[in-house]
């Protein structure tokens, strides 16, 4: 799937279930298409909006998978401050394809080496949700990167949130994959870090893009899309060297309409893949900051992730 095509279809969804009014779908489909007036007609032949698909929470979660109630709801995973003592967390820049790559880069304390993931962001950008997530790879006692898929524009921070999709839906995938190339090497410049290969997950759009890179970086041992769409080509697929761990939310049906092509694709190129798919989890279930945040499947979901980077990162 395009990543154009996936931003459109994700944006209608998010109206027909309203988690986005119409005024704002039509904002950001007309700045991925280039024009109001396909956006309007896409809307228009989309259908009324439904009434909000109720949130699954932690306890019907629980009571589909027969296990205990969480004692909290939220977030997944504790959130982990900057100033935590345990990490070091700072705004980096490096050296990219023709331009200075932003970027936030988390680390445990202590000298290393250790294992790197690479953080890719939804589509609204490097938020400060994704910077606590990389907190959290650090936490767990990884060197975390994140990737800011809008410097070429300043960063996110510097553009109007409602063209950040734009930004992202019109850029060039080979691009985007490149600027995580350059994250990489960057991170091997670091003492601190193991050379020998590194980890990757994403989030949405993210997750998309972790496939993506997978693809095109053979340095990469392992990887952790949650609800991405697949590589545009699946042709592609042979060229992965990762362990792929796909993370899926059952309600998730644009995306899970996926999911039995690129099993058989990795089957067939005898790729080492995995998934998992949530009960009563919805799309983006694990950002905490969302309307679809879903605190048992995250809680698992972040878990399972780090169990893989655990198994292909530090062996």
């Amino acid at each position: 799937m395009e990543l154009k095509e996936y931003l459109i279809s994700e944006f209608v969804e998010d109206y027909i279930e309203r988690h986005l009014t119409r005024r704002q779908a039509l904002q950001r489909i007309a700045a991925v298409s280039g024009s109001m007036a396909m956006a309007t007609s896409i809307l228009a032949a989309c259908g009324p909006q439904q009434p909000p698909a109720p949130i699954a929470t932690a306890a019907a979660t629980a009571a589909a998978t027969g296990t205990a109630v969480p004692p909290t709801a939220t977030p997944s995973t504790p959130n982990v401050a900057a100033n935590d003592p345990a990490i070091q967390a700072q705004d980096v820049q490096f050296p990219g394809q023709g331009a200075t790559i932003l970027g936030y880069l988390a680390r445990p304390q202590g000298n290393g080496p250790f294992s790197a993931v690479l953080v890719c962001h939804e589509n609204r950008g490097l938020l400060e949700h994704i910077k606590d997530v990389t907190r959290r790879v650090a936490k767990a006692g990884y060197v975390g990167l994140s990737v800011d898929l809008i410097s070429r524009q300043g960063g996110t921070d510097k553009v109007d949130a409602a063209q950040v999709s734009g930004i992202l839906g019109n850029a060039d995938e080979a691009q985007m994959v490149g600027d995580f190339a350059s994250g990489w090497n960057y991170l091997k410049t670091l003492p601190y870090v193991r050379k020998d290969g590194a980890g990757m997950m994403g989030f949405c759009f993210g997750g998309g893009i972790t496939w993506r890179v997978a693809t095109k970086l053979p340095e990469l041992k392992a990887a952790v899309p949650f609800y991405g769409p697949n590589p545009r080509d699946l042709a592609d697929v042979a060229n992965i060297k990762a362990a792929v761990l796909g993370l899926y939310g059952e309600l998730d049906q644009r995306i899970n309409a996926g999911i039995p092509a690129i099993e058989a694709e990795m089957t067939k190129n005898g790729k080492t893949f995995e998934k998992i798919i949530y009960p009563n989890a919805s799309h983006a279930f694990h950002n905490d900051t969302g309307q679809s945040y879903n605190a048992a499947a995250a809680r698992d979901g972040w878990a399972k992730a780090m169990a893989w980077f655990e198994k292909y990162l530090k062996a």
